[in-house]
């Protein structure tokens, strides 16, 4: 597993997801690899985790070097020992002129693509044309190309003309959570809204405090997330807060327990990614049975299903606050419905299904390499505006029939007797 930050996991989805399918590979029998980014503060390392054997390299801790340093060594590194591997999975195409180096070595390699890296506002001119390059040599040099939502493959074949891998994350599913370390931030259960985010352009935060602002909502919209780059964006965040009493910015929050209970009793989660395929957030958020309020994407559509509210603007996300909030139980009861459609459909032992499979078949040869030459078919025209395009057909002023969508009645706690406390 190589091209992240390597485990325990702590960052983002690929990091979950190769500490969740790595660990369950293991229990099978398998050895595990995973190339980690030596901490730049001194924290002591382990050379294993759950099972998996850790291998941490350094990288030059700059905004577009960190990751393509790190797995440049990290290629080297896996070319030069004694022992080979049956199979490599890359995280993030942006690596993928490091394939080579496995090739050299008869290692059969698959890519996950991650989405449109060149669609993010933090690259400039150079940095896209990069990822744009970096696509081609994906599809071109590896033997498979693992896509995590139906929108990012339909890109690569209408772009390639090249099949893809379609292996999305798993939810974890969280029950009964306590409420103790909401009391830390003085919070109750219900009531408050909830974002959690990196400050970043495509996961729209600025539009999430925006429409909130814009909304009759009594409940405060607390906002999980930061970002290691201060910048224009980041402080246009900050100042819309600064006129809300409700806005409450606490930065990141690395207390997975305080996280949890954070999703799973909010009166609604506030969703604005945008261009990353299926999103771990809000699997999260579902897992943990948040109502779901999200950006009207196809890649939302996808996860979500029919329990949400879709947004496209301020506005719009301001009635969707809003309805919500006066709504609480049926919100509740849609909460149970993404959860049960998160538990059926997200299962990492599923998802680990299809990374053994796959490394099996890449072990024994397979390769999607010849299927396509990985140029290009439709140019600069396909500019990802069809994926991005609110899907519409929903009313963010009417709540979904819950009964209609199977979800179980919400259990009311029986009633004091009289004198209790």
């Amino acid at each position: 597993m190589v091209g992240t930050r390597g485990v325990p996991a702590r960052y983002g989805g690929f990091e979950t997801a190769i500490e969740e399918v790595g660990r369950r590979l293991v229990t099978r029998g398998h050895d595990v690899t995973v190339y980690c980014r030596r901490p730049g503060d001194g924290t002591p390392v382990t050379d294993e985790h759950l099972g998996m054997r850790l291998v941490h390299l350094p990288a030059l801790r700059t905004k577009s070097l960190e990751t393509l340093t790190h797995s440049a060594l990290s290629a080297a590194h896996a070319a030069v020992q004694r022992r080979t591997h049956d199979a490599v999975f890359v995280f993030n195409g942006a690596n993928s002129p490091w394939i080579p180096f496995f090739r050299a070595r008869r290692m059969p390699v698959a890519v996950h693509v991650d989405g449109l890296e060149w669609r993010r506002a933090k690259w400039g001119g150079a940095g896209r044309r990069y990822y744009r390059v970096a696509e081609t040599l994906s599809v071109r040099w590896a033997d498979a190309l693992i896509a995590d939502a139906e929108g990012i493959a339909a890109y690569y074949r209408d772009e390639f003309g090249a099949s893809t891998e379609g292996i999305a994350y798993g939810a974890p599913i969280l029950r009964d959570l306590g409420t103790d370390k909401l009391a830390a931030l003085d919070l109750t259960p219900g009531g408050y809204h909830l974002v959690v985010a990196r400050f970043e352009p495509e996961n729209h935060v600025d539009l999430a405090v925006r429409g909130f602002r814009a909304s009759s909502a009594t409940k405060p919209l607390v906002v999980v997330g930061a970002s290691p780059y201060a910048d224009e964006y980041v402080q246009g965040i900050r100042d819309v807060a600064d006129t809300d009493a409700r806005i409450r910015l606490i930065g990141s929050v690395w207390d997975q327990d305080q996280l949890n209970q954070l999703y799973a009793h909010s009166a609604s989660y506030v969703h604005g990614h945008s261009i990353g395929g299926t999103n771990p957030s809000l699997l999260r958020a579902m897992g943990a049975g948040a109502p779901v309020v999200a950006l009207d994407v196809v890649f939302n559509r996808e996860v979500v299903g029919p329990a949400g509210l879709f947004f496209s603007d301020e506005t719009t996300l301001a009635q969707a606050i809003a309805t919500m909030e006066r709504h609480p139980e049926v919100s509740r009861r849609l909460g149970q419905v993404v959860q049960a459609r998160a538990e059926s459909m997200y299962r990492w032992d599923d998802v680990t299904d299809r990374y053994e499979d796959l490394a099996v078949r890449l072990a024994a040869g397979e390769t999607r390499r010849r299927e396509c030459s990985g140029k290009r078919l439709a140019s600069e025209r396909w500019t990802y505006d069809e994926v991005l395009r609110p899907v519409g057909g929903t009313d963010p002023t009417v709540l979904p029939d819950p009964d209609g969508l199977g979800a179980a009645p919400v259990a009311r706690p029986e009633p004091l007797e009289e004198g209790a406390a």
